[in-house]
């Protein structure tokens, strides 16, 4: 396309956004603007206007995101532009830079990523280091605060240095003892990823120079979602040119409990001077009621850029707030206006409908609903087939031929299936590791273990050490990766040892299945390729996943239950927010901190994923904590336009059918069923 077809099928608005590529650029856009377009568009307007691909880098927060970008530029511009654009998470472009300069700062340049498990058991660890017990310390608190020190780049020294409270101090010596465990099996986490990148660019500037004169023009999508180590990894990118240019909504800002800074785009302006802001305001999914009731609950956050949200679908329905006598009444009401909606409109499928929840624990009462009223649903959320034991210990095995360091790797496959090393062979080589600082991968090798266990162990163990050497030669070399992954798996005795493992059949059988449909997905991967991958490369893209890329692709149609932070960039023609209550929503512990800006934004978004009609429900009675609780609406209830309300009892909206309508409504819902 050329520049004057890019911009042909823009509004002023998104024009000026897509043709302002020098300097500074601040793009605020709100829900259903256009964003995904206007980021796109953008890049095929400078393809087009003679900007080279390789300079231009595109950072995002989801690989959905990126993958949809990428696909959209190149049906704009030529493919092969297209795919010479680096366009990725923050992640993996941190990533792409340790790979090949994390030399400089220690590191091997084989590190692997240490994922939630990985770092529940370096913690464990680091706390019997420290000689604590499980009573002296709270380690969901602990670890929380390590997390947020790594977001501000903090060290464990600048840790230990600002620490005041008890909590801080241990804190700040499981962070020192984590961290070193870390390094000594040449691992890094997601938040040293950006720390380490940050590390790399403040004491080598050459480096630096590097990626500035490489990147010249960057986009970052989702800013309001950006900590302070990511805004400054931005900002050092940027430099004195500071062609940069960030998308984003304040007013969606919903995830500060996980680091995310919302003054990085309040005061965008401030921090880069000369900034040319640009405001998306003209809404291409939602009515005016859905949207003017948005409005009238985010106008009421002081701290944000004012806009004003509209849209050319017209009015629209009234919103709907049902107030029910309890959770279960309140079910049954959503399951029947479900049935109603179908009934009275052909076209819609239960894919078009989303029951939406401020807190997980709530879906339990509503899938009893569905399940009930034989309506089906897709679970946001529910147990993904990456996170199966079975993977992740095919997983382990990988990660252990690529970083033999990688002790956390090597604990979880030692017993799997078992070897006749039980837990005295696993002290002996804790005590060796200490004493030693080898990997254990090594230790199991030396005469010094051989000769503290039993025969059969030892026999074990050097059929296992021989299976790792042999692996990493044959990795070296590309091209069948998923053979070369069965033959691997199977060597070492995992993919024929489930019946050691699991002693139900029909469980060792299944368990059996998915790592076969798990290698069958590494050669999918494989397929994609351009070039024969490494297993480095893999594995690489394995822990880069996301929960969106996780998913299991073969579900049935269905209502989709979420909750409202995982709703966020998704749209629905009937939207159901239910338990509109307080210390539900807003949630009790922000009412105890007296902060309700960010619940706001959370119910500005829940708002806004609403196409066409938007229903609010809540319950005078209610279990909670298993107890029968009374309940109190909302204060947000009340915030909501009452002119483009409608309130009541469930009776009041469900409307009485004939026999025949009931008949007709029925037979949808089977001849969707059969299919």
């Amino acid at each position: 396309m050329t520049c004057e077809e890019i911009l042909k099928v823009l509004n002023p608005e998104q024009q000026k956004a897509v043709q302002t590529v020098n300097g500074p650029v601040l793009v605020l856009a709100g829900a259903g603007t256009g964003k995904t377009r206007v980021i796109t568009y953008r890049i095929a307007y400078m393809l087009s206007s003679g900007i080279k691909p390789q300079s231009i880098l595109g950072l995002t927060f989801t690989n959905k995101a990126a993958r949809e970008m990428r696909e959209r530029l190149a049906s704009l511009v030529d493919p092969d532009s297209a795919s010479k654009v680096t366009l990725g998470t923050f992640h993996a472009f941190c990533v792409k830079v340790l790979r090949q300069d994390i030399r400089h700062l220690g590191y091997l340049p084989g590190f692997t990523i240490a994922d939630t498990t990985d770092q529940q058991g370096l913690f464990k660890q680091a706390v019997a280091q420290l000689g604590w017990s499980k009573d002296e310390c709270s380690l969901g608190v602990l670890t929380a605060r390590i997390g947020s020190w790594k977001n501000q780049l903090l060290t464990p020294q600048d840790a230990r240095q600002i620490a005041e409270t008890d909590i801080d101090v241990m804190a700040s010596a499981l962070y020192f003892t984590y961290q070193e465990l870390l390094e000594l099996q040449n691992m890094v986490d997601f938040d040293d990823m950006i720390m380490l990148v940050y590390r790399l660019f403040s004491e080598f500037p050459e480096i630096l120079q590097r990626y500035q004169e490489r990147y010249q023009y960057l986009l970052v999508d989702e800013y309001q979602d950006t900590n302070a180590a990511q805004f400054k990894v931005i900002k050092m990118l940027a430099g004195e040119r500071c062609n940069l240019c960030v998308v984003g909504d304040d007013d969606q800002s919903i995830y500060g409990w996980r680091g995310a800074e919302i003054e990085n785009i309040l005061d965008f302006p401030n921090l880069f001077p000369g900034t040319c802001e640009i405001k998306l305001e003209q809404n291409y999914r939602s009515t005016n009621k859905i949207l003017n009731a948005a409005n009238a609950v985010i106008r009421t956050n002081t701290a944000r850029h004012d806009k004003q949200l509209w849209s050319k679908l017209g009015d629209g329905a009234d919103l709907i707030a049902v107030n029910a006598e309890n959770g279960e009444k309140e079910s049954e009401f959503i399951a029947s206006m479900i049935r109603q909606k179908m009934g009275e409109n052909p076209e819609l499928s239960y894919q078009d409908f989303a029951i939406l929840y401020r807190s997980n624990h709530l879906s339990r009462e509503l899938e009893n609903g569905l399940r009930q009223a034989e309506i089906p649903y897709t679970l946001v959320g529910g147990q993904e087939f990456y996170n199966r034991k079975e993977i992740k210990d095919a997983v382990a095995y990988l990660k252990l031929v690529v970083n033999e360091r990688d002790n956390q790797s090597f604990l979880r496959i030692l017993g799997t299936p078992p070897r006749g090393l039980a837990q005295k062979a696993v002290e002996i080589l804790k005590e060796m590791y200490l004493a030693q600082k080898t990997p254990m991968l090594r230790l199991i090798e030396k005469d010094e273990f051989l000769n503290a266990v039993s025969g059969k162990g030892a026999a074990a163990a050097k059929e296992l050490t021989a299976a790792f050497a042999h692996a990493r030669e044959v990795f070296t070399v590309p091209g069948n990766l998923a053979g070369k992954i069965s033959s691997f798996l199977r060597e070492v005795g995992f993919l024929d040892g489930m019946q050691k493992m699991y002693k139900d059949i029909d469980d060792a059988r299944s368990r059996r299945e998915n790592v076969d449909e798990f290698i069958s997905a590494i050669s999918q991967y494989e397929n994609k390729c351009s070039e024969p991958p490494s297993l480095e490369a893999y594995l690489e893209s394995f822990s880069l996943l996301e929960e969106n890329d996780r998913t299991e692709e073969k579900k049935e149609p269905g209502v989709t239950l979420s909750t409202v932070h995982a709703s966020k960039g998704l749209e629905y023609p009937v939207v159901f927010l239910v338990a509109m209550e307080k210390d539900s929503f807003p949630h009790e512990r922000s009412l105890e901190e007296g902060s309700l800006d960010e619940e706001k934004r959370l119910f500005y978004v829940a708002i806004t994923r609403a196409k066409k009609e938007l229903f609010l429900t809540c319950s005078r009675e209610r279990y909670v904590k298993g107890q029968r609780k009374s309940r109190i609406e909302s204060p947000f209830l009340h915030l909501l336009p009452s002119d483009s309300l409608q309130t009541g009892q469930p009776d009041d909206f469900i409307k009485t059918l004939s026999k025949d309508d009931m008949k007709a409504a029925f037979a949808k819902i089977f001849s969707i069923l059969d299919k």
